[in-house]
């Protein structure tokens, strides 16, 4: 099963990072907060990975490019340069990667649309590239199997900024991208998706996946909410990254379920 991940935005309220960098790429714990959320996902399984890139996409594709030059002890031979030796000490042997570039400017609906010819199976996974969290995967998609919906995505604690969703049991009635006030659950991305989300996208950069698709799934009744009410954080500012760095440094760093 594909895992998309969003990872073009400009990420403008983090420009102390994002200046040079893309925001996936901003480290947390000396790592790419995108390798911690891929390590989520392949904590349950989950190694195939579509990476929907634009500002910046070149750095990603040069970190997974020279990965396992990056990440193994090396034996090379002066002189022969043919001859190198790579010694596994990394654990992520078997992701599979495909990096896609998605337009610089596309909104994120577009970014999907546009990776649909990578996705091989009826159902498949998306999130945002800037935010972690505890989620049982596996938990998350036995439920979305239960429901056969269009979509499913994660509701986690109010947040003002994040879309709200207005629920009645597990069915989504209503998606609205960053109300003024909530007291609901938010999304909190970790979505689920059958192939029919695609119907409701275009590759047109302007289309966007929360303002439009969402909204008139949930109004047709075809989006359901998986609630997870344990650890969940995004990095979305500068201090959201200290934030993120300090609980990976303590110890407490929630999201990490893999040994």
């Amino acid at each position: 099963m594909k895992i998309v991940i969003l990872c073009g935005g400009l990420g403008t309220r983090l420009r102390e990072e994002t200046e040079f960098r893309p925001k996936p790429m901003v480290n947390i714990g000396g790592r790419p907060i995108l390798w911690h959320i891929m390590k989520i996902y392949a904590h349950y399984g989950f190694t195939d990975f579509v990476l929907a890139l634009g500002y910046k996409g070149e750095m990603i594709k040069n970190y997974f490019c020279n990965y396992e030059l990056m990440n193994n002890d090396v034996t090379i031979e002066l002189g022969k340069p043919e001859k190198i030796q790579f010694h596994q000490t990394h654990d992520e042997t078997g992701w599979k990667i495909t990096l896609a570039d998605t337009g610089e400017k596309a909104l994120k609906g577009s970014r999907l649309k546009r990776v649909e010819k990578y996705i091989d199976g009826d159902i498949f996974m998306v999130t945002y590239g800037d935010g972690l969290a505890n989620v049982d995967i596996s938990r998350l998609l036995k439920f979305h199997k239960s429901h056969g919906k269009y979509g499913t995505v994660t509701g986690i604690n109010p947040a003002s900024r994040f879309g709200e969703l207005k629920i009645r049991g597990d069915n989504v009635e209503s998606f609205i991208e960053k109300p003024r006030d909530t007291s609901g659950l938010v999304n909190g991305g970790f979505f689920v998706f059958n192939r029919e989300i695609f119907d409701y996208l275009s590759p047109d950069e302007n289309c966007d996946l929360e303002i439009g698709p969402l909204e008139e799934i949930s109004r047709k009744g075809q989006l359901m909410v998986y609630k997870h009410t344990r650890f969940w954080a995004c990095m979305d500012t500068l201090r959201d990254m200290d934030y993120l760095n300090t609980l990976w440094r303590q110890g407490k760093a929630e999201w990490k379920v893999w040994d």
